[in-house]
């Protein structure tokens, strides 16, 4: 099926783009074609220029642009077809597809022909073929790859290891009769945890143990939150000094992470507990708009490069 589809894509290429020696000139216009020169002569074939980038990365929401660089184009016509579906998108400066987000702009000045997609989503990733109407057909293929901001994240700061914290540590402080709120973050996952268990150890006793939801204690309770980076909350309602101790975090695709915490009765040192889950959305926040702007800052040296 995908032949018989190329075989009338490459037919309809033909169609779009055969003009007549010397019918047409449109200067600047889209889908502009030279025409030949009187007598005809010989001319050089057209080419690719093997510098233009052939993986391109662009950020989920924001524009990529697909570029196509064609010496001694002459009066050959440069379209761009999407691979998985062999769909043609543009054939000079026209667009020959629905969905807007779609074009090409080239400027005579230049031999680039660029492919620019609005919005880019993920399911835009995948190959592109910038195609030259010649015969056989001369192609360029640009592999697009669209990324969001965690998965940024995740390739400029992991080592593919994933890991557990949890925030607010080593030691946590808490008023006696208060809720004890620890914010365990697991990152650089391929996939959420399968589960995570969370436990305590009186560091008196040496005792450890599973903390368990509907224990004869009561008012423990556990949140999670799983997505790119897991986020599991423990909640231990009316702390009291048989609380202290050490508390751990054990996912299943990670080492644990472990914090102290102290049930203080009337003491107030300076490094009380202030809400653990406020801290995470802000620092979560901060570091996507890091790794943003440096991708950001990458891709621009890239351009200005080529």
């Amino acid at each position: 099926m995908l032949r018989v589809r190329a075989a009338a894509a490459h037919f309809v290429l033909l169609c779009l783009t055969y003009v007549s020696p010397g019918s047409c000139d449109v200067a600047g216009g889209a889908g502009s074609v030279n025409a030949l020169p009187a007598g005809g002569g010989a001319r050089l074939a057209p080419s690719f220029d093997a510098a233009t980038p052939r993986n391109v990365t662009a950020l989920v929401g924001k524009s990529a642009y697909l570029s196509c660089r064609v010496r001694n184009l002459g009066n050959r016509t440069v379209s761009w077809i999407r691979h998985r579906d062999l769909h043609i998108l543009t054939v000079g400066g026209y667009t020959y597809t629905s969905d807007q987000r779609f074009q090409a702009t080239h400027s005579p000045q230049t031999d680039d022909w660029t492919l620019q997609i609005k919005w880019a989503q993920q399911r835009d990733a995948g190959v592109y073929e910038c195609q030259v109407s010649t015969q056989p057909v001369r192609s360029f293929f640009v592999t697009l790859h669209v990324v969001d901001c965690d998965e940024i994240y995740q390739r400029m700061f992991s080592d593919g290891v994933p890991s557990a914290r949890i925030l607010g540590g080593p030691d946590l402080h808490v008023d006696i009769g208060s809720t004890i709120n620890l914010t365990c973050l697991i990152q650089f996952s391929p996939e959420p945890p399968a589960y995570i268990f969370w436990y305590h150890e009186d560091e008196v006793s040496g005792r450890k143990q599973v903390i368990s939801y509907d224990s004869s204690r009561g008012g423990v309770s556990v949140v999670t939150e799983k997505g790119a980076a897991t986020t599991s909350y423990l909640l231990v309602q009316d702390a009291t000094p048989a609380d202290s101790g050490r508390y751990s975090c054990a996912p299943s695709n990670a080492e644990l992470a472990s914090v102290r915490v102290h049930v203080l009765n009337g003491e107030r040192p300076a490094a009380m507990q202030t809400g653990s889950a406020g801290l995470s959305n802000s620092w979560r926040c901060v570091i996507a708009l890091l790794a943003a702007c440096a991708l950001h800052a990458r891709l621009l040296r890239a351009q200005l490069a080529s």
